[in-house]
């Protein structure tokens, strides 16, 4: 099961960003931010071309900096010397986060999925993971939309908790992924395989029966992600715990 901290504090998406305030999205300044607010944080990783954990959401480096190209190309010095848009962060990896955390509040962990269809892993990603958190104290729980990786954590990780990132799977939100892939991971059936104590599913689509059903199951619940006051009020309705971002929970 996840830790108690898990669900005592709402869970800030990407960390304590806020682009006004010079802390882009999962950067060591939001992440600070996080810690002193006594927030849960979560994060993404992707993986470097030097078999590295980064902590950074997107496949290509053009959103969130003035470079071009994909994250995988590069190494992760060369990452680390990558300045993030709208502050002076630059691209932090897994090990810099964890060191800067030390257990002081939960921390979530999204591995982004490699294959480019939620399909099998060669588990290099989730390797370095797993390397990461062998030593860590803290609460920690790792999740992913690709049941694969999930399961491979599993069997690298066995004490982390673990998790399914979810929703409806609609085929306009998920234009890469085949319609076959997508309406059998609607059904969420790769949880019991996987050893996965909870699940994180969009916020607007918690009504699902399913979602319902792994519920009375014991299944904890999270969701994604709230903007709102209002929003949080109606996922508690069903939800154990919340990510969030833009305001305060």
């Amino acid at each position: 099961m996840l830790h108690p901290d898990f669900l005592a504090r709402p869970i800030a998406h990407r960390a304590l960003h806020d682009i006004a305030a010079g802390r882009p999205e999962n950067s060591a300044s939001a992440v600070q931010a996080a810690v002193d607010a006594g927030y849960g944080i979560e994060i993404d990783l992707q993986l470097s071309k030097d078999g590295q954990a980064i902590v950074f959401h997107d496949y290509d480096l053009a959103r969130l900096t003035h470079e071009k190209g994909p994250l995988a190309t590069r190494t992760a010095a060369e990452l680390s010397a990558i300045p993030l848009r709208h502050g002076t962060d630059t691209i932090p990896t897994l090990e810099t986060v964890l060191s800067m955390i030390e257990g002081r509040v939960p921390l979530l962990i999204e591995i982004k999925d490699q294959s480019g269809i939620l399909g099998p892993t060669n588990g290099a990603l989730e390797q370095a993971t797993a390397d990461c958190l062998a030593g860590y104290k803290g609460p920690v729980a790792v999740m992913s939309f690709n049941p694969h990786s999930v399961a491979r954590m599993a069997d690298l990780s066995p004490n982390v908790p673990r998790g399914l990132t979810t929703c409806n799977f609609d085929a306009d939100d998920w234009p890469t992924i085949p319609a076959r892939i997508r309406e059998t991971l609607r059904d969420i059936p790769d949880y019991a395989r996987t050893g996965a104590c909870f699940i994180s599913h969009q916020h607007d689509q918690l009504n699902a029966p399913r979602v319902a059903d792994m519920r009375k199951d014991g299944a904890q619940i999270l969701c994604w992600t709230i903007r709102t006051a209002d929003a949080e009020r109606k996922a508690r309705e069903i939800a154990d715990n919340i990510t969030f971002e833009g305001y305060a929970a």
